[in-house]
């Protein structure tokens, strides 16, 4: 999708109005250089940028009361200026306003990849990261939903090879899929024996509600279950583990935030970003951030412990079940210098689809 360069002229209402017009088309321009080339931009450059009938001279001036207001900086004694955090998000603000659409193209695209027929709802958000992941060139990201929605019924499918699908469904309809390891020496009547003893502790609970009380009866030996048939209750249970209502992250295309990383510290940061990612206290923030506004949200750089010094930025947007409660979010992580305009109707576009798809 082609999307014009963003003048930041239809705004009123947001801290770019408070620039005049000059100003604020120069910082307009400034981002948009910033983001298609990584490069500091100089007062020559933009002159020669169409729609832009200003002297070098002119130019310079303005670049300098707005690095004086903090929204333009020089990484070096060069003339360049590149946009500080505090521009790119008055830049991001004026985005939200305004508003974007998706071309067909992309949105067939996520249709297609999101597409629900025949998959487990972890299956599904695992497409979406990696549509997102790929459409946009950062690293795609989703909070999964919490298992604390009442459960209907849970079934052990054999699979040979001392394997078995365990599957759950939700009250709401939802379908969730995993394989476990079984026993040496099982009965094929241990999987329906397991099943019908779950099925009559779990319906109508939550997964945490049934998991305590079936960990009870297995401690206290209240279980009528023998050893083989006990474990494969408990693996069946522990596959939903990281604690009863756990959220798990989702990461892929993290290999994109490595493409303009060349100083071996800036690698460091970005492996220090993946290992606070996989962190559960970080998933939990990144849920409570986004579930705290409706809609997209973006944080640039350091206005997110997560990505400070990293030069990372994050688009994320939460999804509901079908009583519009927020279970999980989704968006991207990429450089600073993301194409915001592009990514953020892909990532509204995405949460709303999984939304839907949910409900």
């Amino acid at each position: 999708m082609h999307k014009e360069p963003f003048d930041g002229t239809s705004m009123p209402s947001t801290a770019l109005a408070q620039l005049n017009e000059r100003s604020r088309r120069i910082l307009m321009h400034v981002v948009d250089a910033y983001v298609e080339t990584g490069e500091p931009v100089g007062s020559r450059t933009l002159s020669r940028k169409q729609g832009l009938v200003l002297s070098p001279a002119t130019i310079r001036n303005v670049m300098a009361d707005l690095e004086e207001a903090g929204l333009l900086f020089s990484p070096h004694t060069s003339a360049g200026r590149l946009p500080t955090d505090a521009g790119l998000r008055m830049f991001v603000d004026g985005l939200l306003e305004i508003g974007g659409d998706l071309g067909p193209e992309e949105r067939e695209s996520i249709d297609g990849q999101c597409a629900a027929a025949g998959r487990s709802v972890a299956e599904m958000l695992e497409e979406a990261s990696s549509a997102l992941a790929g459409l946009t060139r950062c690293a795609g990201l989703v909070v999964s939903p919490k298992n604390e929605g009442s459960l209907r019924h849970i079934e052990f499918v054999p699979l040979g090879n001392q394997r078995a699908l365990v599957v759950l469904v939700s009250e709401t309809g939802l379908v969730e899929n995993r394989v476990v390891e079984l026993p040496a020496g099982l009965p094929p009547s241990a999987l329906v024996e397991a099943t019908n003893y779950l099925n009559t502790r779990l319906s109508g609970r939550t997964l945490s509600e049934a998991m305590a009380r079936i960990e009870e009866e297995i401690v206290q030996r209240k279980a009528e279950l023998d050893d083989l048939t006990s474990r494969v209750v408990q693996a069946g249970l522990a596959t939903w583990g990281g604690g009863p209502g756990a959220s798990t992250l989702i990461l892929r295309g993290q290999s994109a935030l490595l493409h303009d990383v060349t100083a071996l510290e800036d690698l460091e940061r970005i492996r220090g970003l993946f290992e606070q990612l996989e962190e559960k206290e970080s998933t939990l923030r990144l849920l409570d951030a986004t579930g705290a506004a409706d809609g997209v949200q973006i944080f640039i750089g350091a206005e997110n412990q997560l990505f400070r010094n990293t030069g990372c930025s994050m688009i994320i947007a939460p999804y509901h079940d079908q009583k519009r409660s927020v279970v999980g979010a989704i968006g991207v992580i990429g450089p600073t210098r993301m194409n915001y305009a592009r990514i953020i109707p892909m990532v509204d576009y995405t949460s709303k689809l999984i939304s839907r798809l949910l409900g």
